[in-house]
């Protein structure tokens, strides 16, 4: 089965990453692997089952759909959401036996009302404003929020968590100061009995930077899909899980003088040859990469000319022979000997490698391929398990 645009999943990459993050905090810490955004476009599914089946404890997601989808799935780990969650959600969480992070009292006693009604008891985790100052209880406030929610029938708390917004080393000193403020909380509630299960810190800059950080949960998300958000951290021995193709629809001659694409942005001053590629901004080339980045085609760079169009991207392929119609295309990824990295790609764009991947349609369908095999591929018509002789 041929597609004009995948992506392609290397299961057995994400595997090796789940793998190298166990070396990495030893066997007394377990794993709760970010799965939200669609695995950060991988296709949180696909990811979610196999980062399981390497040993990842548990699931974290942004959104009660996002845990539904787990859930209907056939994924039976225990499912986190990690933003608030509304009153007019806790039906479903209940009936989906997902765990919702609480920071807000209301919520709380809500939650633990239609839990006991119901004969069961909720789970819930705790988030901890040490200094993102994006959601999560005040440190100032939490010791006494703690203390309340704790008492609360139909309603116990598994965990509780912070959440680091930079472990670059520059900024060491300042997470240093909220992984101190944090155990302080942890250290006063345990004086007067209240103990959590799990304690979490780490994202997938502190699993590789702060050991001190990793207590007895992680929760990597960029780390296990191959990607950190600056490329100077990816020396550590993560593998890149996901590459993003196409393939060249048309090839034309282009006199002197001519332009190319909407806005009329590039013009040739030579004869040239102009390869269109089946992908754009509709499939995940942002607009940014116009007149500015490059893709590979028969293992030779090729740059971008004119604008990013929704569906198709020009590439200037003057100086690469026998390019036809046909011919994959990387946009990021390895060709022969050449790659162009998904953090080349977002330095060219101005952002962080995650929103790349994150960026990537749902028109794009997700291949996913594991010793050698393709082991499922999902599109927007559905999704097919692998069969004998199915290859891309």
């Amino acid at each position: 089965m041929e597609f004009a645009a995948w992506s392609e999943i290397d299961v057995n990459a994400l595997k090796r990453n789940v793998r190298r993050t166990q070396q990495i905090i030893g066997p007394r810490v377990d794993i709760l692997l970010i799965v939200k955004a669609d695995g950060y476009g991988h296709g949180a599914p696909h990811v979610a089952r196999a980062a399981v089946q390497a040993g990842v404890n548990m699931l974290g997601v942004a959104t009660l759909h996002e845990g539904m989808e787990l859930r209907n799935a056939g994924l039976r780990s225990p499912i986190v959401i990690l933003s608030p969650s509304l009153a007019v959600e806790i039906d479903e969480i209940l009936e989906y036996d997902l765990v919702p992070t609480v920071s807000d009292m209301d919520f709380a006693r809500a939650l633990a009302a239609r839990a006991a009604q119901s004969s069961r008891v909720a789970r819930v985790h705790v988030d901890i404003d040490t200094g993102m100052t994006r959601g999560g209880v005040n440190q100032e406030e939490a010791c006494e929020f703690l203390g309340q929610i704790v008492a609360l029938k139909g309603l116990t708390v598994e965990g509780v968590y912070t959440h680091f917004p930079s472990t670059f080393h520059e900024d060491a000193d300042f997470s240093a100061q909220q992984l101190a403020a944090f155990r302080t909380i942890i250290e006063i509630l345990g004086k007067r009995g209240i103990v959590f299960p799990l304690r979490h810190t780490a994202n997938s800059a502190a699993v590789a930077q702060y050991p001190d950080s990793h207590i007895n949960m992680v929760r990597p998300g960029g780390m296990i899909y191959g990607m950190f958000p600056r490329d100077d951290m990816n020396g550590i021995g993560f593998e890149p899980v996901m590459s993003f193709k196409s393939r060249v629809v048309n090839v034309k001659q282009v006199r002197k003088g001519k332009t190319v694409s909407y806005g009329r942005t590039y013009r040739f001053d030579r004869d040239a040859r102009v390869a269109a590629v089946a992908a754009g901004y509709g499939h995940g080339i942002a607009r940014s990469m116009s007149n500015n980045g490059e893709l590979l085609v028969r293992g030779m760079r090729a740059p971008i000319v004119g604008m990013v169009t929704m569906d198709v991207t020009m590439i200037d392929v003057s100086h690469i022979p026998q390019v036809n119609v046909g011919d994959e295309v990387i946009i990021f990824g390895k060709q022969g000997n050449q790659e162009i990295s998904v953090y080349e790609v977002a330095r060219r764009c101005g952002t962080i490698s995650y929103e790349i991947t994150c960026g990537i349609g749902k028109r794009v369908p997700r291949v996913y391929i594991e010793n050698g095999t393709v082991t499922g591929i999902v599109t927007l018509v559905g999704e097919w398990l692998s069969k004998q002789g199915l290859s891309l």
